[in-house]
């Protein structure tokens, strides 16, 4: 059998009835657009070693480690499953080496592109543009601000519920919303919502035509990529340089760390599984705050002299 008949198999037969809509639409992306092209006429028995690390060494000389990452992760699983079934009487996946990742430095706001931001959207008023405040306020994810409905959002307690997210899907020549399941069990949690937001989500509620909090004209359901496109929009418009929208998501975070927050609070409210993903993210940020309270602290001495 070639590998390329065995790829869609395990798509259709394991992958799609067993995994979240969208991890077999990135599997199914990832086996289309760089694996078969390279691997699908081999037949399966030829997956060697040697093969599978050449090829391995080919895509990551022309992708980041992330997308190589995937690919590993599709040809592991889809291996190690025809070696379970008999399809293949030995598989070489767990030779494949891994390319080296550098952790990507976190990317935020600083504190003065932030109030300009802050100060445009509040002058002009638009509901559609406070979705950014609530971003900056809240460290939600753009897929979990996207598929946040009204009834997720308790305006007398001042809580926001998030219990679904969203992602794009390419269907007939435009994107489309794909509502989903949270990314993980910590992902479900119940946001407090800082006093200084609800006056701005009122405002939000009241010109809204949509179950959604975020929608586009006469309350249309809009996809991540047009509202990613509206904020690289206002960065162009304040000039700005370019962020991607997960910036305002990293923002939130070093905003709270400066404010004193704690790790654990801090990663419960981004969903983190544990408070160790949020340190190893954002200690940048927790060492330029520490520095300011050592040096704080140090006042006391030159007050002394």
């Amino acid at each position: 059998m070639q590998y390329k008949q065995w790829i869609e198999e395990w798509l259709a037969t394991t992958v799609k009835p067993l995994k979240k809509l969208r991890t077999y639409q990135r599997y199914s992306d990832i086996a289309t657009r760089l694996i078969i092209p390279d691997l699908g006429e081999y037949e399966m028995d030829l997956l060697t070693s040697s093969v599978l690390q050449n090829f391995t060494a080919k895509i990551t000389e022309r992708y980041a480690a992330n997308t190589v990452n995937g690919v590993i992760t599709v040809l592991k699983n889809s291996l190690q499953r025809a070696e379970i079934t008999g399809v293949i009487e030995k598989q070489y996946s767990g030779s494949i080496q891994y390319p080296k990742h550098e952790e990507k430095q976190v990317e935020c706001l600083s504190s003065a592109e932030q109030r300009q931001i802050e100060q445009f959207i509040i002058g002009k008023k638009k509901a559609k543009l406070y979705g950014i405040l609530l971003c900056l306020y809240t460290g939600l994810r753009i897929g979990e601000l996207i598929a946040l409905e009204w009834d997720d959002i308790d305006l007398s307690k001042w809580l926001i519920s998030v219990s679904k997210t969203c992602h794009d899907s390419w269907k007939d020549g435009k994107y489309i919303k794909i509502k989903d399941t949270p990314k993980t069990r910590s992902s479900y949690r119940v946001i407090p919502i800082p006093k200084a937001v609800i006056p701005y989500l009122r405002e939000m509620k009241k010109q809204s035509q949509s179950i959604y909090v975020i929608s586009g004209n006469d309350g249309k359901e809009i996809s991540i990529r047009s509202y990613q496109r509206t904020f690289e929009l206002l960065l162009n418009h304040l000039k700005i340089p370019h962020k991607g929208f997960h910036s305002l998501r990293h923002t939130f975070a070093t905003r709270a760390i400066e404010c004193g927050m704690d790790v654990k609070t801090l990663s419960e409210i981004l969903g983190h599984n544990n408070p160790a993903i949020t340190l190893k993210r954002y200690v940048h940020s927790l060492m330029e705050h520490k520095c300011a309270m050592m040096n704080k602290l140090g006042k006391n001495l030159q007050q002394k002299q």
